[in-house]
């Protein structure tokens, strides 16, 4: 009996390891030669929607001692957390996709670039100050990561521009037991919420649209069955070392009889 007992624990044990093609990215025999391989791939740009929120700076940088009417402290962050101060200096796009900039007033953003939104307050401004240099940012950039990976919750990307694998590298990679060819991509629409499942060791992932993230997208990482093999192991050797004590228990009391 005992030994029927060990002999389970160790098949599920086997049937519980993980295959090292579970855990290489983007796998393909291309990959394995010493010259680049070129893989197309469509970089898209990321368009301003409503209640974005962008940094806004005017700065004179041929003449520092200028006065600029465009100076707000809406223009600085730092501080221990700059993303919540970016948040509360920055200037949000409202729900008819306005931005309102001191002294411009309300200037129209929506489904704008982050460089035509640079050009198009570049525009306005100087038509107040020669010599101006504009410079925009998206501070909103804001990603939730959950499930098996190193450390899941909410990230920031100070850059207008994310891919899929750079938000993982941000959660601190997937853990050894997280499934990389099942990763759920959720996101927001205009039209509703889409949710897609992404793998991570297919190559032509690279080509995919939704390689490169949006703001406010959800990643969630499932786990492998192996994973749950062993946790299940663990509850099942402590199960299987009760019946065999009690097994021996009875023997011992058959044994005196």
């Amino acid at each position: 009996m005992i030994r029927i007992i060990y002999l389970l624990i160790i098949v599920l044990s086997v049937s519980s390891c993980i295959s090292t093609n579970k855990l290489v990215y983007f796998q393909s025999k291309k990959f394995s030669k010493t010259t680049p391989t070129l893989i197309e791939n469509k970089r898209l740009e990321y368009r301003i929607q409503p209640n974005d929120v962008l940094s806004i700076r005017v700065t004179n940088p041929l003449d520092k001692t200028a006065p600029n009417i465009f100076e707000s402290e809406g223009q600085t962050g730092g501080g221990n957390n700059p993303a919540a101060m970016f948040y509360i200096t920055g200037y949000s796009v409202d729900d008819k996709g306005m931005v309102n900039y001191p002294n411009l007033g309300k200037l129209k953003v929506l489904n704008l670039t982050i460089n035509e939104a640079r050009d198009l307050i570049q525009q306005n401004v100087d038509k107040y100050m020669t010599n101006a240099a504009v410079i925009v940012r998206l501070v909103s950039f804001k990603i939730t990561i959950l499930g098996d990976v190193r450390n899941p919750g909410y990230h920031f990307v100070y850059n207008n521009q994310a891919t899929l694998p750079e938000a993982l590298g941000l959660a601190g990679d997937l853990t050894y037991n997280g499934n990389r060819k099942n990763i759920k991509l959720i996101r927001q629409s205009t039209s509703g919420v889409e949710v897609v499942l992404l793998d991570l060791t297919d190559p032509n992932l690279i080509k995919s649209p939704y390689f490169y993230l949006q703001p406010n997208d959800m990643i969630y990482v499932q786990p492998l069955k192996a994973q749950l093999s062993r946790t299940n192991l663990s509850l099942m050797g402590t199960v299987f070392g009760a019946i065999s004590a009690t097994f021996l228990i009875l023997q011992f009391f058959e044994i005196g009889k």
